[in-house]
């Protein structure tokens, strides 16, 4: 037979008793948001977020498209190029061949040597200025230039005249070279003393065509 039960704690004599009053301790929040203490705290490094996944990488177009484009681009530009100089040439050589023809190329070198056996000082003067003569003031050094030439000129030869054109340089639409053939009489005697050869340097501007300079081929410039 079991022994006594060991009397109940909680049930007394009187009854059950009463249980005690639970006590509750406030207590502080962890991080107060108006404390001071709180910015001098030291900040958590929480670790950085892992890097994003690399992306597939591009593969370049195909070189031989490219090569192709490119080639197919020189060649046009090539194309282009040759067929503005040939235009040019062609456009050129038509123009300067109507103003610095070949005869208006001899009448202007003859005009210009018999200037020079007249001793015509404006029209030698104009020719050597090559077109700018309108435009000096002061012409007294260009003048007195022109009779020195006109001079020495009528000294070597008392007449020229101006047989052939043998070759004709084109420097522009409007500048030329040419190589001539006159025959020449001596000043003293005034006898034909045969051929000689000179270089004129031309000048076509306003329909009108300047010997800017005169060399012969067998004496000093003129």
């Amino acid at each position: 037979m079991a022994g006594p039960h060991p009397p109940n704690p909680i049930v007394g004599a009187d009854g059950p008793a009463e249980p005690e009053p639970q006590k509750f301790i406030a207590t502080e929040p962890a991080f107060a948001a108006t404390s001071p203490d709180v910015a001098a705290q030291p900040t958590v490094n929480y670790p950085e977020a892992p890097p994003p996944a690399p992306t597939p990488a591009a593969y370049p177009p195909r070189r031989s498209k490219r090569l192709l484009i490119g080639l197919l681009m020189a060649v046009a530009l090539v194309a282009i190029m040759t067929a503005a100089i040939v235009y040019g040439v062609r456009t050129n050589g038509a123009n300067t061949g109507a103003t610095l023809s070949e005869g208006a190329v001899k009448t202007a070198i003859q005009g210009y040597l018999d200037a020079l056996e007249r001793r015509d000082i404006e029209t030698v003067s104009r020719n050597a200025l090559c077109g700018i003569y309108d435009g000096v003031r002061d012409h007294r050094s260009d003048h007195a230039l022109a009779r020195a030439t006109s001079d020495a000129f009528r000294k070597q030869f008392s007449q020229v005249e101006v047989t052939s054109i043998d070759k004709i340089v084109y420097m522009s639409q409007y500048q030329a070279q040419a190589l001539f053939t006159m025959r020449t009489a001596s000043a003293p005697s005034g006898m034909m003393t045969g051929d000689m050869q000179g270089v004129a340097a031309l000048l076509f501007q306003r329909g009108q065509i300047y010997v800017c300079s005169y060399v012969p081929r067998d004496a000093g410039p003129y």
